[in-house]
């Protein structure tokens, strides 16, 4: 990074000078602004379709789908992914038969014997997407040894690679489409023709799955009966909204049922029956919304299940719409069951959540279905990859749990409190409560698709880059709150923490990584993505062993990683060579101060490793101050000055000195305020503009023995999420030291 990536007339430092209030406020600004509280996109699903495995790779495994099919036979799958821009993602190929990946009408992949004839044979094959729609056609052949394949992106529960069906019939479906077996090839280079994913699948030469048509005898059913089969003593509860016209509240009900049923119109019960029938109401309702929602619960009759309801208005029948947004779905009802025929109680006065499950027969919990067989409604988080046509170009990061968005959300929170911008503190709040609010759920569509759609990383907790910066965050906000949902979740990521994730004989934390490039490292980030939340939940719920916990770890880290001679910490030991890589790292070492200065605060004194802590954080201060440019900046690489000066680091570093300038930990050998100052006034003249954009971060790291993959590998990103939070945070430290 240079001095050189703007010009200093857009710098934050020509606008605001030292108003370092106001340069916390311009970065948190634009972060709200390019990341709007967009919710989950619901989508209908079709769960007779293509599910995924546990590491996100769509299983297209078509052995047993088409066990009679001929050795010889083709089927062809495909999908469709939306970019807002041109972005690449790796892909995971394991080939079950012979295979052809093609991305936008180019093959990309033609599977190997090898890799078609090897257990759990796959290859890397990245995808570069172009802007738009992109259209993915996978073309497989059957042999005695396999049929079909797996795929999906590398990674699967961080980059997040979610496909919509193709066709203009099915536009906004979720998932995969398969052909019926063909005997020959139809689509591909050889044949130089491809299916049009914008046409009718009618107008293609397959017919494709999963069914989205019905014969007008199975749409005759009760629907009821369609959606859960013939139950008696069985229940379930339909969901819609009504359009009311504004000139009255005035409306008739006509009803046929199969069986006992009531009607609750915004909370309000207007219709209640024990026994099948055919009923005309005259209903004066208490809202006078235009959109009101509509609630029924029908019991099973004697020997069908289902009901018609209709509402007119002035001898006009009025429409329905859907209770939510539900792309690929053009009918207006959800239902949800089987559920007990004594249920109507318990939903009697419920008000609409979509994030709730709903207690069927005996214990099991359930979501929305649509009125199509096998289709069910569920919630998507669509990233930066992926999109949606009423959303194209920026979309947001909001309701995604990962952890440099555990930082960005601590940041806004404490600049909100700085600021007296309650507002931002809401935002945080509410972003924050999307993912928890809707934690049940996504433990639940884990469980029935294989996968989750929403909340990956907390539900897929396996390191604990999934778990503790974030949930660091969230324990801030329950500090506010007190939302007994954080509370929950909070000691799920506890339990993880301190009882299973994987340690080292003498109980430092590492990463085992069976079978992956990091198997068996020590990871100095992981003193950030552990620590703070471990203090932060023993504060809150009176958990020593917590607070222990984190100190040991301190220890434990610095025995491996800490560089005596540099007094500055290796990024990665590796116990495959037994070895650390004493490469350091600029926001490795960012990570470790950061999160001292977080245990330090509320470390008691009298604590056994308080004195020992305190050294450490004395120690490493005066290694890191001793590297800092003449500009201000510190370096990519901190002991390397010809690698790039990079940002995120350099807020770190100016977060965690004066935080131990505010707090006393730091002495007076050294001038360490014109160190923070020098810092932040380096960053808001070379890495934040006025317009709030954050230059100068690196991307996210893997790591190595040799500088030069920091150096020379790893280049910055504009708005990085790795650095948003953190420029805020030093700012509000800065603003605090100079108050």
């Amino acid at each position: 990074m240079t001095a050189l990536e703007f010009d200093v007339k857009e710098s934050a430092y020509y606008s605001f000078g030292s108003e370092d209030s106001r340069v916390v406020e311009v970065v948190a600004n634009r972060y709200i602004g390019a990341n709007p509280p967009l919710p989950f996109i619901h989508r209908a699903f079709s769960t007779s379709g293509i599910m995924q495995n546990s590491e996100g790779l769509y299983l297209l495994d078509f052995t047993e789908r088409y066990a009679a099919s001929p050795n010889g036979s083709y089927v062809y799958a495909m999908a469709l992914v939306w970019s807002d821009e041109e972005r690449s993602i790796d892909a995971v190929m394991e080939p079950l038969g012979p295979i052809s990946l093609y991305l936008n009408e180019q093959r990309l992949y033609r599977s190997t014997v090898i890799e078609e004839l090897k257990p759990n044979g796959s290859a890397s094959i990245p995808l570069l997407f172009r802007k738009g729609w992109n259209s993915l056609l996978i073309e497989a052949r059957k042999t005695v040894a396999g049929f079909g394949c797996r795929f999906g992106a590398e990674e699967g529960k961080v980059r997040i690679l979610q496909v919509l069906s193709p066709f203009s019939n099915r536009f906004g479906q979720a998932g995969w489409l398969y052909s019926e077996p063909c005997s020959q090839s139809i689509y591909g280079e050889a044949q130089q023709h491809f299916p049009a994913y914008t046409e009718h699948e009618k107008q293609t030469e397959l017919t494709w799955h999963p069914r989205c048509e019905w014969s007008e005898q199975e749409l005759l059913q009760h629907h009821m009966e369609r959606l859960f089969g013939y139950q008696p003593n069985a229940s379930a509860i339909a969901r819609t909204m009504l359009d009311v016209p504004s000139n009255s509240t005035a409306v008739t009900m006509s009803l046929h049922t199969d069986g006992a049923t009531t009607i609750w119109i915004e909370e309000q019960l207007v219709f209640s029956s024990t026994t099948a029938g055919s009923y005309t109401e005259q209903l004066q309702l208490a809202s006078s919304k235009q959109l009101q929602h509509v609630q029924v619960w029908t019991a099973s009759g004697e020997q069908h299940w289902g009901f018609e309801l209709t509402f007119h208005m002035n001898g006009k029948e009025l429409i329905y719409t859907p209770p939510m947004l539900i792309h690929g779905y053009s009918g207006a009802w959800i239902y949800a069951g089987p559920l007990a025929a004594d249920a109507m109680s318990a939903l009697s006065n419920e008000s609409f959540n979509p994030s709730a499950l709903i207690q069927g027969m005996n214990g099991k919990l359930l979501y929305w279905q649509l009125d199509a067989p096998n289709y069910v409604v569920r919630p998507f988080y669509e990233n930066a990859m992926l999109s949606n046509k009423w959303t194209v170009g920026t979309m947001s990061n909001y309701a995604r749990w990962d952890y440099p968005l555990g930082v960005t959300m601590y940041g806004l929170l404490r600049s909100g409190k700085l600021l007296g911008r309650e507002d931002m503190v809401q935002y945080a709040l509410q972003h924050i409560s999307t993912c928890t609010d809707w934690y049940e759920y996504s433990l639940w569509d884990y469980e029935q698709y294989g996968f989750p759609s929403i909340n990956h990383q907390l539900v897929l907790i396996k390191m604990l880059d999934n778990c503790g910066s974030f949930g660091s965050a969230m324990l801030e906000a329950y500090s506010i709150t007190g939302d007994a949902g954080y509370a929950r979740i909070a000691d799920v990521i506890a339990d993880f923490i301190l009882h299973k994730l994987e340690r080292r004989a003498d109980g430092a934390f590492y990463r085992l990584c069976e079978g992956e490039y990091s198997a068996d490292t020590m990871w100095a980030d992981d003193l950030y993505m552990s620590t703070p939340f471990l203090i932060r939940y023993a504060a809150l719920f009176h958990k020593q062993a917590a607070l222990d916990e984190a100190a040991k770890q301190f220890i434990l880290y610095k025995s491996y990683l800490f560089m005596e001679d540099q007094r500055l910490m290796s990024h990665v030991y590796d116990f495959k060579y037994n070895r650390a890589t004493r490469v350091p790292w600029g926001r490795g070492n960012g990570w470790v101060l950061f999160s001292l200065s977080e245990l330090l605060e509320r470390l008691p004194t009298e604590h056994a490793l308080y004195e020992e802590l305190l050294s450490f954080y004395r120690e490493f201060v005066q290694g890191i101050v001793s590297y800092q440019s003449d500009n201000g900046l510190w370096h990519q690489v901190v002991n390397e000055p010809t690698s790039y000066k990079e940002a995120s680091c350099t807020a770190m570093f100016v977060y965690g000195i004066a935080r131990g300038l505010r707090f006393g930990w730091l002495d007076d050998a050294v001038d360490y305020k014109t160190v923070v100052s020098h810092g932040w006034n380096a960053l808001t003249k070379y890495a934040i503009t006025r317009q709030g954009h954050v230059h100068g971060v690196c991307s996210g790291s893997r790591y190595s023995f040799a500088p030069d993959y920091y150096m020379y590998d790893l280049r910055t990103v504009v708005n990085d999420n790795h650095g948003i939070g953190i420029m805020m945070l030093a700012g509000v430290e800065v603003e605090l030291l100079r108050a």
